[in-house]
């Protein structure tokens, strides 16, 4: 049996990619762009907008599938690159999705993330190794 394909340890940089602040001015464009668009508003939009969610984590298991050749009927039909797209757009539109939901993403994000890695990698400086 061949051995399956692993994927890259380390995704290339994009020249012009968008830094931190960049990042909440681009997810602030989209959502502003998405909005001025949409088809539902109120309850009904923020809801679709959460469930796109769903559709853009079902391709990074497409890819996954498509880059390890699992569908014997397809074969190989992704690269890992896909998936790393993929999952990008996941972070994209979960982003989007949490901008539709508060004003204050940039913050809301921010202090999130600070509790998680707060409780699974510990404080930097803490101990000078960080807690588990």
């Amino acid at each position: 049996m061949s051995s399956q394909p692993q994927p890259p340890r380390s995704a290339p940089t994009e020249p012009e990619a968008a830094g931190p602040t960049d990042l909440w001015t681009t997810v602030d464009a989209l959502w502003s762009w998405l909005d001025a668009d949409a088809a539902h508003g109120g309850r009904e939009g923020l809801l679709l907008r959460v469930l796109k969610l769903s559709e853009e984590v079902g391709e990074v298991a497409q890819a996954v599938i498509g880059a390890t050749g699992q569908n014997p009927r397809k074969g190989v039909t992704h690269t890992w690159e896909d998936v790393q797209g993929e999952l990008c757009d996941v972070a994209i539109t979960a982003l989007v999705a949490l901008r539709t939901l508060t004003p204050e993403a940039e913050g809301v994000f921010a202090g999130h993330l600070a509790r998680v890695a707060g409780r699974s990698v510990g404080r930097v400086g803490e101990d000078g190794a960080g807690a588990r």
